[in-house]
């Protein structure tokens, strides 16, 4: 007899713990929400462009959770996911590439730096959760847009986050209670002015009282929405538009083109590029 949806979920609920639990789907489970990006994306093209994407490049894929998702939506999409981490790469052909059968055959993972060239040119180009803040120079982020920019067709689009606010320079620890039975804590450890540095942990707490503490660190630069404009469009981005959520209730999301934004203690945005 199937388990029902209920009967899992209880299970999972059960099994998290310090000792039992996996990093990586943990991280899936408390950051990724692939059904809402792949929307995202799918209404962002089709406002700024025509037709419909097939081809996606995931930088820092990570799992490649979302390109999994992409193959999934559709069987004419096919998606390469790069990403600079092997183990992380593993993980994800064993837990998120397997299970999805013939899909995965229009999916191929690169075990690289994103910024290597290579052949081919897509519709769509990702880059979530902030990766892309590792590049803490000026020319450093503007190169990888370049390539960026080379490697998309002519009528495709570039997606990106960022998030930002005065609390986000601010040390501060922020937990948020995940629905398969632990909780997920982002801690804001350190912000240098000068830099623009931080530095960021993501802890975990478990039910039965044991912790996960620094399960994932991150020490990049913190960069503003202008900065980012500005590079994309110095790296040959015709046009970068922010998506700001307009919503007005708090556990609702909005995302609509902005010119211009009231500043919040804490906000996130997407950024759409188009060559």
């Amino acid at each position: 007899m199937a388990k029902t949806g209920k009967k899992r979920k209880n299970e999972a609920k059960r099994k998290y713990t310090a000792k039992t639990a996996d990093l990586h789907e943990l991280y899936q489970l408390s950051v990724q929400s692939t059904e809402h990006e792949l929307k995202f994306i799918e209404k962002a093209f089709k406002r700024h462009r025509s037709g419909s994407p097939t081809t996606l490049r995931e930088d820092f894929c990570g799992t490649a959770l979302f390109s999994c998702a992409w193959v999934e939506s559709r069987e004419d999409r096919k998606a390469v996911g790069v990403d600079i981490s092997k183990e992380t790469l593993d993980w994800g052909r064993l837990h998120n590439v397997a299970p999805i059968g013939a899909a995965a055959k229009r999916l191929t993972l690169i075990e690289d730096d994103v910024r290597t060239a290579r052949p081919g040119k897509f519709d769509v180009i990702n880059a979530m959760n902030f990766s892309y803040w590792i590049f803490d120079t000026r020319k450093g982020l503007r190169e990888y847009f370049e390539r960026v920019h080379a490697a998309l067709e002519k009528g495709g689009m570039f997606v990106l986050d960022a998030y930002g606010g005065w609390e986000s320079h601010q040390p501060m620890k922020e937990p948020r209670r995940i629905d398969a039975g632990f909780t997920y804590v982002w801690e804001q450890a350190s912000f240098d002015p000068i830099t623009s540095r931080v530095v960021n942990h993501i802890h975990f707490e478990f039910k039965d009282g044991s912790r996960l503490k620094r399960a994932f660190t991150y020490e990049w630069r913190f960069w503003s929405l202008s900065e980012i404009r500005e590079l994309l469009l110095e790296a040959g981005f015709s046009d970068v538009v922010v998506y700001w959520d307009q919503s007005e209730d708090e556990d609702k999301e909005k995302y609509r083109p902005s010119e211009t934004a009231e500043n919040q203690p804490g906000w996130l945005a997407y950024i759409v590029a188009l060559p």
